[in-house]
């Protein structure tokens, strides 16, 4: 398809922001197609489409990380290579979150609520949540690290029944965290504009500068985890493919699975831990 060969799947690990770019085009076509053709439906119709056109990209670099597991490098120089594979997933996430982020913000406002009416409805039914659930800032850490911690069960179970189906969820995500940040930056632009001269314009760029790092500090430790725990499932999947079941190259592909996991889940906890304890702090 077009969109897929925007982009070599195998030199974008290495020139990672190629990506964030690649998501940002996905993205944009990806809202004006569901506004244009599905407008009821727009708000996860968006996100398939988005799914879509990244999941060709998604399974190539799965595909290419699982084969670097059949060779001889030791764990430590695996988890290096896995690396380069996490960061240029991360560049195209923060694209597709940047971009949705922008168009909530640029909008018209009867226009944004349904292309983000289900993403909305999404985060005031967690803040409800939340708020009507827990009452101390312990209780508070461990209803959200335990919520991420399903949300990334899921992401091993998609990537290992449908090789990249992680992307599906974390495109989900991606739209959630970007109609938060986009929330943040509409609503305090809106108070903004009764400002005048040169420190409106300065209030603008600092309300988009908070609204971004509100959310960044938590959400991309959370996302890496979820990329991770994906990138493992995505690898046991293909080597399942591959017909490697039961060999020697199969069981090192276990363990390096299983050190991904292990690395997702400590990257979780210390997302959790921002969330509840730095970013109440910082903002």
């Amino acid at each position: 398809m077009v969109l897929e060969e925007l982009i070599d799947a195998i030199k974008a690990e290495n020139k990672p922001m190629k990506l964030f770019f690649y998501g940002v085009i996905l993205s944009t076509v990806a809202i004006f197609l569901s506004l244009w053709i599905f407008r009821t439906y727009s708000s996860l119709i968006m996100v398939f489409l988005i799914t879509m056109g990244a999941l060709p990209l998604i399974y190539v670099i799965i595909k290419n990380e699982e084969e670097k597991d059949l060779t001889d490098l030791g764990e430590k120089l695996l988890l290096k290579e896995h690396a380069k594979a996490l960061n240029a997933f991360m560049y195209l996430f923060v694209g597709i979150t940047f971009t949705l982020a922008f168009w909530y913000a640029v909008l018209p406002s009867g226009t944004v609520s349904i292309l983000f009416n289900s993403q909305t409805s999404t985060i005031q039914s967690i803040n409800g949540n939340v708020t009507g659930q827990v009452s101390n800032s312990l209780a508070i850490f461990s209803h959200i690290f335990l919520n991420n911690l399903k949300v990334m069960v899921f992401c091993i179970l998609f990537s290992f029944l449908y090789g990249a189906g992680a992307m599906f969820i974390l495109t989900w995500n991606a739209s959630v965290i970007g109609t938060a940040i986009g929330n943040f930056i509409r609503s305090n632009l809106a108070l903004a504009a009764e400002l005048a001269g040169l420190p409106k314009v300065a209030h603008y760029f600092q309300t988009i500068a908070i609204g971004l790092l509100k959310y960044a500090i938590h959400g991309i430790p959370e996302i890496l985890a979820y990329f991770t725990a994906g990138l493992a499932g995505g690898i046991i999947s293909v080597a399942v493919i591959r017909h490697d079941f039961g060999s020697r190259k199969f069981e090192h592909i276990v363990l390096d699975s299983a050190d991904l996991l292990i690395l997702s889940l400590v990257i979780l906890f210390v997302a959790a831990f921002l969330e509840v304890y730095v970013t109440p702090l910082v903002f």
